[in-house]
């Protein structure tokens, strides 16, 4: 089998000091997009989002403003089946774009009635690093299909049962959060396929905490996602992700300690949630 366990974690590794700005910058956006790598089970849930819902995250390294990063959800059709067509991006900004400049662009294809993915496609540019390829899922047959555009070649892998790219599965933990994560010390694992590889991710529900935001003070759920230390993260815990404690479950904010330094994403603008988004007023 080509499944990779990415926990426990690998002892730290340190990174010099000239390398740090290239490793931060073409992990920036993954690292958002991946930090909610929690577990679901393809359980039927009420959805937590909808057609047009738009977030935008402003992420910070260190004091610089590095980035900003949105993800917005469309009603679509693949093969004349009803999918969400899910687009995530991320640019460089401010004084880091000067000198290394991302233009990321991921997007997933999520069956409605399955609730798992059926295209990806990664698209990406972070300093002249560039990959363009898309995955084909053929679910039932636990099969993938990666097509390399770059360098006109395909592969075709082995996957999990439920397999979840890294796109999907940010918005179906949304949906399994109240069922799955009830009280603190709960974990969640999801298959997922990435860069050609199988992984599998467990995330760890810390308890509630109420966090200040640009828009006020909001109710959240601490989670940990559990990811391999290393080449990027300090140590195997140096990823948390605060989502609101309403019914939205959006991502409020996610910090990890890098190597060198630490990075910080804070939901900047928000559209078309499903629902009320519950602040509190002091």
């Amino acid at each position: 089998s080509n499944m990779k366990n990415v926990y426990p974690a690998t002892s730290p590794h340190e990174v010099s000091i000239e390398t740090a700005r290239s490793i931060i910058m073409k992990n920036l956006f993954f690292l958002l997009f991946f930090s909610c790598t929690i577990a679901f089970t393809p359980a039927q849930a009420q959805k937590t989002y909808q057609d047009g819902e738009w977030l935008k995250f402003r992420i910070h390294y260190g004091i610089f403003n590095a980035s900003f990063a949105t993800l917005e959800v469309h009603d679509t059709q693949l093969n004349g089946t009803a999918h969400y067509h899910v687009k995530g991006e991320g640019k460089s900004t401010g004084l880091l774009h000067a000198f290394f400049k991302v233009n990321d662009v991921y997007e997933s294809y999520i069956d409605k009635k399955t609730g798992l993915p059926s295209k990806f496609i990664r698209d990406i540019n972070e300093g002249g690093y560039t990959k363009d390829k898309v995955i084909y899922f053929d679910q039932p047959q636990r099969r993938a299909k990666v097509e390399d555009r770059k360098h006109g070649k395909e592969e075709a892998f082995d996957i999990q049962p439920n397999v979840q790219d890294m796109i999907s599965v940010f918005y179906h933990v949304r949906d399994q959060i109240d069922q799955k994560l009830k009280k603190e010390g709960d974990e969640m694992v999801v298959n997922m396929f990435f860069d050609e590889t199988n992984y599998k991710f467990k995330t760890v529900f810390l308890g509630e905490k109420t966090i200040r935001t640009k828009f006020g003070k909001i109710k959240t759920l601490k989670l940990r996602p559990y990811v391999q230390s290393g080449r990027v993260f300090k140590e195997q815990e140096s990823l948390t992700v605060y989502v609101s404690a309403d019914k939205n479950k959006v991502p409020v904010q996610i910090k990890a300690k890098l190597s060198v330094g630490s990075l910080k994403a804070d939901l900047y603008e928000y559209k078309n949630l499903k629902y009320p988004f519950e602040i509190i007023v002091d």
